[in-house]
């Protein structure tokens, strides 16, 4: 499925539909053995990933990319309204380790009967280059967490 993308200056808004029911999807962001498996761009290795997801609850992820390059983010849980809505900040560490700006991320979970249309927006960037390299980086995790899903949604079902 082509992900549908609508973007301003400082935004970055990616619609998604998943053929896998709401609490599926939802628990997939939230259960920290879920995101370890499917959070982060194609080709890259999740090294280490944690998620504290309450409201205040940190979360960080560690991947490796095709290159062998170390990628750190990090961020805050601000808002988690099971099974319709998660709030975070996302920060990305540079190459020695010193923290980015950050932006703020709002995933939405439409109920579509079995199916689940996905909103992510994710706003406050400083560029619209930053925006961009976003946008790529997103389109490739949702085509990888789609896979994941696909392979889980038969299980629940």
């Amino acid at each position: 499925m082509a992900a549908e993308t609508v973007t301003v200056p400082a935004e970055l808004v990616i619609r998604r539909i998943f053929d896998a029911p709401r609490r599926l999807v939802f628990d997939a962001w939230t259960d920290p053995e879920h995101l370890a498996r499917w959070w982060g761009p194609q080709g890259f290795a999740i090294i280490a990933c944690k998620a504290e997801v309450r409201p205040g609850g940190v979360w960080h992820r560690t991947m490796r990319s095709p290159e062998g390059n170390v990628i750190r983010k990090h961020g805050v849980y601000r808002e988690i309204v099971a099974p319709e809505r998660l709030v975070f900040t996302y920060v990305s560490d540079d190459a020695e380790g010193k923290p980015g700006p950050a932006t703020l991320v709002t995933v939405t979970f439409d109920d579509g009967g079995g199916k689940t249309r996905l909103t992510l927006r994710q706003t406050l960037f400083e560029s619209a280059a930053a925006r961009d390299a976003h946008h790529v980086g997103w389109t490739s995790c949702l085509e990888r967490f789609a896979e994941y899903l696909a392979k889980r949604a038969v299980d629940v079902r």
